[in-house]
């Protein structure tokens, strides 16, 4: 059990997410590094697919009255346990009846995630306990968590794991990988220049639902385009030329042209992009890309 002392900027309960449902509309949605999430899960013993925390740049305080035993991963927050000492992270972190954890700002990065052993029990919606914030329903009555609220844990849980998870790595200057979209053929010279060869800033109006840029503006021919489906990572580039990354609750289709898609394994650096970060693109090869999103998987959560 969890009592949420008070609140951070936005502390959401995720899972894996909710895949199938595009059709009417409702993106996959989910951890928006579910590998991130999936070896918390596994350092206190749980499935990979049970739910916990999201927790963004500035975290909440949380009082364990019954105990438990967490783990939290992901960007590095500053943060303590009732005693004032440091909180370790990407290990296994056993409390006593009535301990607290204070998770202050983000040391670097955005976003970490923290899981409870037995995860957390809150109704499924479409088969997931996401929150879908758009729509406001899903994990804890589909909102952020507030000051007073109260998480359970189910009591299902496998054997702890003493391990350590692997830290992520947040690199301020490392390009995001893109492959081409299926429009980049209607940007000309120019656009294209700026775009590939252009330094970009994430705006403060960025959340997960997508990430806006602020930089160069990529000119394309403007074509009237018939809706398409369209995934997290896709960069669209709306009218004005300013690219905008499609996140993790982003639209399931857009009529934007999209100049290029961040490949799955560059997913976890745009979870840990906050605004006024740099942000530039590099072109990679579809072969390349695949290989990595496969290698990614079996190495990222527990080593």
């Amino acid at each position: 059990m969890i009592e949420v002392l008070h609140a951070g900027l936005c502390d959401l309960v995720m899972d894996q997410g909710r895949p199938g449902w595009g059709a009417l509309g409702v993106p996959v949605g989910g951890a928006a590094d579910p590998a991130a999430l999936a070896a918390a899960n596994r350092l206190v013993g749980n499935d990979a697919a049970a739910a916990g925390l999201e927790i963004t740049l500035k975290g909440p305080g949380l009082r364990f009255p019954l105990g438990g035993v967490v783990a939290l991963t992901g960007a590095r927050f500053a943060a303590t346990r009732s005693s004032g000492a440091a909180v370790g992270w990407g290990e296994t972190l056993v409390l006593a009846a009535g301990e607290t954890l204070n998770l202050e700002q983000a040391e670097a990065g955005c976003r970490c995630w923290l899981a409870l052993r037995g995860g957390l029990a809150v109704p499924p919606v479409m088969g997931s306990r996401s929150t879908f914030l758009p729509a406001g329903f899903g994990g804890y009555r589909g909102r952020a968590l507030r000051a007073g609220d109260v998480l359970a844990s189910s009591a299902t849980a496998g054997a702890v794991r003493l391990l350590r998870a692997r830290a992520p790595a947040i690199e301020r200057d490392a390009p995001l990988r893109v492959v081409a979209g299926p429009q980049a053929g209607q940007f000309d010279e120019a656009g294209l220049l700026a775009f590939f060869a252009g330094n970009y800033r994430v705006e403060a109006a960025s959340d997960r639902r997508g990430l806006r840029l602020s930089g160069p503006a990529a000119t394309h021919a403007r074509a009237e385009l018939p809706s398409q489906g369209v995934l997290p990572g896709a960069v669209q580039v709306p009218p004005d030329g300013r690219p905008i990354v499609l996140g993790w609750d982003g639209p399931v289709t857009g009529g934007y042209p999209v100049i290029a898609g961040v490949i799955a394994a560059d997913m976890a650096k745009l979870a840990q992009l906050r605004p006024g970060d740099a942000v530039r693109f590099a072109t990679i090869e579809l072969e390349r890309a695949q290989l990595l999103a496969t290698e990614q998987w079996e190495i990222e959560g527990l080593t």
